[in-house]
Parts: structure tokens; C-alpha cells; sequence
């Protein structure tokens, strides 16, 4: 991930301003809200407006995948992407026990936990396609990215080292 989001930052840096580099990285499935607060640690950033920015948009694709993803794949399930979508609801039903049998708290649980493959778009996939509401999933992934944002932004901005 590092060399993906270091080679995104090279690309835009003078051109966009920090802020938008690091939005837009929160946008993006796998880098996501890691991925923006790591860029956010090699543009040299302040941690306050790096983790509204990172939050704000990484939430932003979220509502629309609890409502549309379903359909979305549905479609691309008759084009030659099948594979690739079968291939995205395993992963993130995979991942999902938690989330089954926890259901709002193992789903900000599943968000909260920054590790490879979780995060805000498995988890709002894993949602829909384990007919969770939108109503219901929305929050506990936004705590979860929050959560999330916190825990990562102490690691990414040396908060952790301070204190030990």
C-alpha cells in the first residue's frame, strides 16, 4: 500500500492541494482511510484536518454501496466481470462472521479494526449482502471509521511513541 499511495501523492503533489490528495485517497477501495492518513504522513499534514478530511471522505461512497452495490453487481453479473464480482462477494461475506453474529456491533466492530480487508466498503458490502438496512449499517460504520481514523491516526502521526 505504501508505494501505491506514495506513488499517488508523487503524481499530485504542486498540482492539487494536500487536502484533495488525501480526500480523494479516502474515496478509493483498499487505500481508503489508511491510505489517506499515511499520504497525509508523507505530504506533512496536521492531524486534525487530515482525519476530518480522511473521515468525511471515506464516508462519502458508503451510502451509495449499502443502496446500489446490490443492483450494480446484479448487472455485472451478466457482463464477463461475474467472475470478479463472485469473486468480491466471497471475500466480504467471508469476512463477515463477526458482523453475523454481532450484527451493528460486529459491523463497527469489522470497520473499526484496521487491518487488511476491513474497512468501510468491505463492511458496507458485507452489510448489504447480509440484508442489513441501510439505516441500520450506516452508523456503526461511520463510528467504525471514526474508530478507525483514531487508531490510526495515533499510529501514523507518532501520537503512540510520544506516549510510551
Amino acid at each position: 500500500m505504501d508505494s501505491i499511495v506514495q506513488a499517488i501523492v508523487d503524481t499530485f503533489s504542486g498540482k492539487v492541494s494536500k487536502e484533495l490528495i488525501v480526500f480523494v485517497i479516502s474515496m478509493i477501495p483498499v487505500l481508503e482511510l489508511r491510505g489517506s492518513l499515511l499520504a497525509a504522513g508523507f505530504l506533512k499534514m496536521s492531524f486534525a484536518s487530515t482525519f476530518i478530511i480522511a473521515v468525511i471522505g471515506n464516508m462519502i461512497p458508503i451510502p451509495f454501496i449499502l443502496i446500489f452495490i446490490e443492483r450494480i453487481f446484479n448487472w455485472l453479473k451478466k457482463t464477463r466481470l461475474k467472475g470478479l464480482v463472485e469473486k468480491l462477494e466471497n471475500k466480504a461475506l467471508s469476512k463477515s462472521d463477526q458482523i453475523r453474529k454481532y450484527g451493528k456491533f460486529g459491523l463497527f466492530i469489522f470497520v473499526a479494526i484496521p487491518l487488511p480487508g476491513t474497512g468501510a466498503w468491505t463492511g458496507a458490502l458485507a452489510a448489504t449482502l447480509l440484508r442489513m438496512k441501510p439505516k441500520d449499517s450506516i452508523f456503526p460504520i461511520f463510528m467504525g471509521v471514526v474508530t478507525a481514523g483514531l487508531i490510526m491516526s495515533l499510529l501514523s502521526f507518532g501520537i503512540i511513541k510520544q506516549i510510551l
